[in-house]
């Protein structure tokens, strides 16, 4: 994960870095502080899986009960409040541990995740 300055707050990259921080510790209330109240979580390019801040706690709470999960960010483009992500992601899948390509885009306003849309490659089972 990249290293952020000590004034990095104010980057629109802080929230994301934040958030998959608490995503890898399976944290919940370290997780939900970085998104909006009302933010909106998509499959890539415009299904709404989660309307609202409750919606996308209720999607995490259940996946952080996986013992596997992480995401290793392994590249990122952050262009205004844009920020891009490309991560690799293990899962522990119904047909056994796996992992995933995931392509991420947040939308930053205001020191939080106001929108975000995803994009999955194939599952890899390990």
């Amino acid at each position: 994960m990249s290293q952020l300055p000590a004034h990095s707050e104010s980057l629109p990259q802080y929230p994301v870095d934040q958030q998959l921080k608490a995503y890898n510790a399976r944290d919940i209330d370290a997780f939900m502080p970085w998104w909006a109240d009302d933010c909106q979580y998509y499959a890539w390019p415009s299904t709404l899986l989660a309307d609202g801040a409750q919606a996308i706690r209720a999607r995490h709470v259940e996946r952080f009960l996986e013992p596997d999960l992480h995401g290793q960010l392994l590249h990122r483009i952050v262009l205004g409040q844009m920020v891009i992500d490309h991560e690799t992601v293990t899962r522990n899948f119904p047909e056994g541990k796996g992992e995933v390509d995931v392509v991420c885009i947040y939308q930053v306003e205001q020191g939080k995740i106001t929108k975000a849309w995803f994009q999955l490659g194939e599952r890899r089972l390990l």
